[in-house]
């Protein structure tokens, strides 16, 4: 199994995807909105996908609430984006914590009855007004220690509807004046102002899985971006946050990086990265992403065995989805 996470093109796994994945099984595949029609296609889909990867593979989507949601109406529920959560916690923070477990939870309800295992969600990085809208009301508040507390909700509410949650972009994407998807982000604050940044993850480092920012940290490392950064990742991920879980990259077929898809892959790798994340579904591209990537090792392995298995002892668990149903029609009033 290849320490990597991958897309598919369409609704439906093709023909020439099937045996790339046989070929080189992936730890796992990502779905979007261009793979999902409706809840019988999409369990199709898994089924397929199911049948054809590692029995330890994941099943992963983004699903934050708001505008980053790739379940949507008609067939599944609206959920609010964090910004909301975060002003109902400044006029009432008891509601709000309320709300934001709430909203994980009916997140990892509706991802669980379609089969996923992780979901790329909350996140962490701060509201501020040097930052590009391309992160906007998908924050919850300036405050890092309002992002810790409503994000480590919505992540209680995931892990208890068994889902694990992916806590992102590491060390912090809020500052960052550009969209990454389009382009490379430098900030050139000082270690001192990044200090609130990394709060909320270091607050949250505990989590199973971490996403990293592409983006340039002068203060760090001004020639690369934290993903491909060994200085961000040993030095400021892995030091200063204290996160010693599964390190997953942001989408490497990003314009915010250069060189092809395998080049993308091995910097990460050699930075310190767990997985490697490619989501266009290009099939050339994910075929090179695979053979880059290397197979898992014990301690990655160890680490996803550990995650799925808590996992599913929360499924078994007690969260009902008929309470939650109340919950969902008051929160959503």
């Amino acid at each position: 199994m290849r320490s990597a996470i991958v897309g598919l093109a369409g609704p439906v796994l093709a023909a020439d995807e099937a045996k790339l994945l046989r070929e080189l099984p992936p730890a796992g595949v990502i779905l979007f909105r261009r793979n999902i029609i409706d809840p019988p296609q999409l369990a199709q889909l898994m089924a397929d996908l199911r049948a054809v990867l590692p029995a330890r593979a994941v099943l992963m989507v983004d699903q934050e609430g708001g505008r980053v949601a790739r379940l949507r109406p008609p067939h599944w529920y609206d959920h609010p984006p964090a910004a909301a959560i975060g002003a109902l916690f400044a006029h009432d923070p008891l509601a709000g914590r309320q709300a934001a477990f709430l909203t994980g939870a009916l997140i990892g309800l509706d991802c669980r009855a379609a089969g996923f295992d992780l979901v790329a969600a909350p996140v962490l990085d701060l509201a501020l007004p040097e930052g590009h809208e391309v992160i906007g009301d998908r924050a919850f508040a300036s405050d890092p220690h309002a992002v810790a507390l409503l994000g480590g909700a919505v992540a209680e509410g995931l892990l208890a509807a068994g889902l694990q949650p992916i806590i992102k972009h590491a060390p912090g994407h809020g500052r960052a004046p550009l969209d990454s998807h389009l382009a490379l982000p430098r900030v050139s604050a000082d270690a001192a102002t990044l200090a609130a940044d990394l709060d909320p993850f270091a607050r949250l480092h505990h989590l199973p899985w971490m996403m990293t920012a592409h983006v340039c940290f002068d203060a760090w490392d001004a020639g690369r971006p934290a993903t491909l950064s060994p200085l961000v990742i040993g030095g400021v991920i892995r030091g200063q946050i204290g996160f010693a879980g599964l390190l997953m990259t942001d989408d490497l077929a990003m314009q915010a990086l250069s060189g092809g898809p395998a080049e993308r892959a091995t910097a990460a790798f050699a930075a310190g990265c767990d997985i490697a994340l490619h989501c266009s579904g290009i099939a050339d591209d994910t075929r090179a992403v695979l053979m880059a990537s290397p197979q898992v090792g014990p301690r990655v392995a160890g680490l996803m065995g550990a995650a799925v298995n808590q996992a599913a002892r929360n499924r078994r668990g007690t969260l009902s989805a008929a309470v939650l149903a109340d919950a969902r029609a008051e929160l959503l009033a």
